[in-house]
C-alpha cells in the first residue's frame, strides 16, 4: 500500500496544515509580536506546521522603483519569502494600523514579493489576469489605538480592505477571519492577556 503524502515540508515537521505568519511591523517588539507567538503556539498545539516571517528583520528595499514595467531584482530575503508563501496553505497577516492603513514596510513587502509570474499573470490581449496563489487562505489580525468601531465608521476601514479586497484576493488567497484588537493604548494588563488567549485559540482553530 502506498503511504499517503505528508503535508508538512519535511518528515520532521509533521503532517499538519502549513501555516506562514507574516509579521508586518518594523518594530522589534510589540503586541503584534506577542499575538503572533500566541497564534503560533495554538496552531502548533494542534499539530500544524508554523513558520514566521518578521519583516522588520529582513533585508530588502521596500520601494518598488519602476512598478512592474521593468525587473527589480529580488534580494535573498524576498526570494526566501516567496518560497515560504508558495509553501504555505494558510497565512496569518498581522500588523498595527498606522494612519488608517498598514505600515509602509508591509505595503512595500507585498509590492516587491507579489510579482507578476509569481502571484498573478496578465492574460494576453485582456484586462484580466490569472491568480497564481489560489488554494490558500488567510487570517488578518490587526491592532489599533482607536476603538474598533472608529475606523470603519470614520475612514471606511482602509487598513483591512487594502489587504482583503485588493492584495490577497487579486492573487487568489482567500481571506477568512478578520480579527481586531483595540484600543491597545488604554488596554489593561488583564485585557492584553485575554487578547493573547484569544489569539492562541484562533491559532488552534485554523
Amino acid at each position: 500500500m502506498t503511504e499517503p503524502a505528508r503535508r508538512g515540508a519535511t518528515p520532521n515537521e509533521g503532517d499538519g496544515k502549513r501555516i506562514l505568519i507574516i509579521l508586518g511591523t518594523p518594530k522589534s517588539n510589540s503586541l503584534c509580536h506577542a499575538l503572533s507567538d500566541a497564534y503560533a503556539h495554538g496552531a502548533r498545539g494542534e499539530g500544524h506546521v508554523v513558520r514566521l516571517l518578521r519583516l522588520g528583520e529582513l533585508s530588502f528595499d521596500p520601494v518598488l522603483r519602476n512598478g512592474y514595467e521593468s525587473t527589480q531584482q529580488l534580494e535573498p530575503d524576498l526570494l526566501e519569502a516567496q518560497r515560504q508563501i508558495h509553501w504555505a496553505e494558510h497565512l496569518l497577516v498581522i500588523y498595527p494600523v498606522w494612519w488608517g492603513s498598514q505600515p509602509a514596510l508591509l505595503s512595500g513587502f507585498f509590492e516587491r514579493v507579489l510579482m507578476p509570474g509569481f502571484a498573478f499573470k496578465y492574460r494576453a490581449d485582456s484586462l484580466l489576469w490569472d491568480e497564481l496563489l489560489s488554494g490558500r487562505t488567510a487570517d488578518i489580525m490587526i491592532t489599533l489605538d482607536t476603538p474598533s468601531w472608529h475606523m470603519p465608521w470614520k475612514y471606511g476601514a482602509p487598513g483591512l480592505h487594502q489587504n482583503t479586497r485588493a492584495i490577497l484576493n487579486s492573487c487568489g488567497i482567500k481571506p477568512g477571519r478578520l480579527i481586531e484588537f483595540a484600543p491597545i493604548r488604554t488596554a489593561s494588563e488583564e485585557q492584553r492577556l485575554d487578547w493573547l488567549r484569544k489569539a492562541e485559540n484562533l491559532g488552534a482553530r485554523v
